[in-house]
């Protein structure tokens, strides 16, 4: 199903008349799925309207189609992205994906150092955190915050929870953190820069990713310990006219940034 006709925005206090529907349809989904959500009242989804925290989509005529909240915890240290939730007539359409990125940008806007984190059943909501950058942990990852847990007494499967100790349930748990995001970013950055090298004659050669994939700690050692036999070098022979010039203000260049 084609999703033009479908917006997916901010929710507004003047989409409150949609959120009984929304919790009836939290709860007949996880019945036919067989599994539990924490159960929220209308009045909740309400307040998280009122308070610019969740996500809605609707068609250009008015018609509900999704709906996503965000829940902030331990003073904003972790946030989580719940309640995921589609009508069942647009389901399949690829919606489901476009509301939980709006909701991800949300919680990442008004939470930027915050960690995400979700926890779910459904393996296209796997899929779907994946994609945005979470990766599966353990339950001792996730926040400590009793509020939090004691959402989940309403589930269906909470007993198996409180056998495990809170160390593990039906549910997936994932994580999206801040800091080891902006970590493999930088690293990737690195990569694309240690695919240009200097000569001992101040040349620039383009190598293949390839060529350095998994040994990037090596290569990088590589390049400072030549950077400093190159800059030794032209120290020694720095009077040899603008072309020399030119070369260690290149390779300084380098060295101060690596």
């Amino acid at each position: 199903m084609e999703n033009n006709n479908i917006i997916v925005r901010l929710a507004t206090p003047d989409d409150k008349h949609f959120a009984e529907t929304i919790t009836i349809e939290m709860e007949e989904s996880a019945k036919a799925r067989g599994t539990g959500i924490a159960k929220r009242s209308p009045e909740y989804i309400e307040t998280k309207m009122e308070e610019g925290k969740a996500v809605i989509a609707v068609t250009t005529e008015g018609v509900w189609v999704g709906f996503c909240y965000i829940e902030a915890w331990e003073h904003g240290k972790y946030v989580a992205n719940s309640g995921l939730i589609v009508s069942p007539a647009f389901r399949k359409s690829g919606v489901a994906k476009d509301i939980k990125r709006r909701t991800f940008a949300l919680s990442r806007e008004k939470y930027p150092d915050a960690k995400i984190f979700g926890l779910t059943t459904g393996l296209a909501v796997m899929k779907i955190n994946s994609d945005l950058g979470y990766e599966p942990v353990t339950y001792s990852e996730l926040t400590n915050d009793e509020e939090f847990w004691k959402g989940c007494r309403s589930c269906v499967n909470y007993e198996i929870l409180k056998s495990k100790e809170r160390k593990n349930c039906m549910c997936t748990a994932m994580l999206f953190d801040p800091v080891e995001a902006a970590a493999k970013v930088e690293e990737a950055r690195l990569r694309d820069l240690a695919q240009t090298v200097v000569t001992s004659e101040g040349e620039l050669h383009h190598m293949k990713k390839r060529e350095f994939q998994g040994n990037f700690k090596l290569f990088e050692r590589w390049v400072r310990f030549k950077q400093f036999v190159l800059l030794r070098g032209w120290k020694k022979d720095g009077s040899n006219g603008d072309s020399s010039s030119d070369k260690k203000n290149s390779i300084l260049s380098l060295f101060f940034f690596w």
